[in-house]
């Protein structure tokens, strides 16, 4: 049991983190989950590179006292970051008294019907105030519906049909393609109009695909313009004289 450790003459307390679990070194289940979760994150860190928030897997969240932390295949909380100190006690999860917020976003994977997903977690969340709720169910365990999203209404989730969760500014979309060499189909954070936010290799790749269009319209360019100076040289003018 973790005991209480007084802070201040008010009798505020919080956890001793030093007395907390924060790691437990349990893999993952399983390897689509881990690359689904690896897609959701690194899309965000590659994609929002001029905003502040915190987005991981797997990693637990305390919140609250004497109870064991949850722990979401993702997560995505704004406006916080993980301190510069990461290897201390108290910064090595998401600690709800010491970032002060609950995260904005939950998203569990379901890969089998373990998880309670629809009941004891989607009440944690609830509870937590997490903003929106996300069901993701790739091989459909829990019903023919592969995607859910409850968005906290006061006190309360409801399932809403809308993909575009509009206090975070981002959507989610199903997306058919490939990531990491593996085709299939991805839940995806999206923009607006529905374009996925890209992983750091697909910006190179687009990157890359707009360096070769200009060299080839260069290449075009300068093609076109020795054709027009063989073309003036045949009327018995130098273009290098005009």
């Amino acid at each position: 049991m973790v005991e209480q450790l007084l802070i201040n003459d008010d009798n505020f307390y919080v956890p001793d983190a030093n007395q907390l679990v924060t790691e437990d070194d349990t893999p993952v289940d399983n390897f689509a989950s881990a690359k689904q979760q690896r897609l959701l994150v690194s899309s965000l860190y590659s994609s929002l590179q001029n905003q502040i928030f915190l987005a991981e897997a797997n990693v637990g969240i305390y919140y609250i006292y004497k109870q064991s932390p949850i722990v979401p295949d993702v997560f995505l909380s704004l406006n916080v970051q993980v301190p510069d100190n990461w290897w201390e006690k108290q910064n090595r999860c998401y600690m709800l008294w010491e970032f002060g917020k609950t995260p904005e976003v939950a998203i569990e994977i379901v890969s089998n019907r373990e998880g309670d997903e629809l009941k004891s977690k989607l009440r944690i969340y609830e509870q937590m105030r997490v903003s929106y709720y996300v069901v993701y169910d790739p091989t459909r365990q829990l019903g023919e519906q592969q995607l859910r999203i409850y968005e906290l209404r006061g006190a309360r989730y409801f399932e809403t049909p809308e993909t575009w969760l509009e206090q975070v500014g981002l959507g989610l979309t199903l997306w058919q393609g490939g990531f990491e060499g593996r085709q299939d189909i991805w839940l995806r954070w999206c923009y607006q109009d529905g374009t996925v936010l890209p992983t750091g290799d697909e910006r190179a790749e687009v990157a890359q695909q707009r360096a070769e269009m200009a060299e080839q319209r260069a290449e075009s360019a300068e093609q076109r313009a020795q054709l027009l100076a063989e073309r003036l040289r045949a009327m018995g003018i130098d273009p290098d004289a005009l």
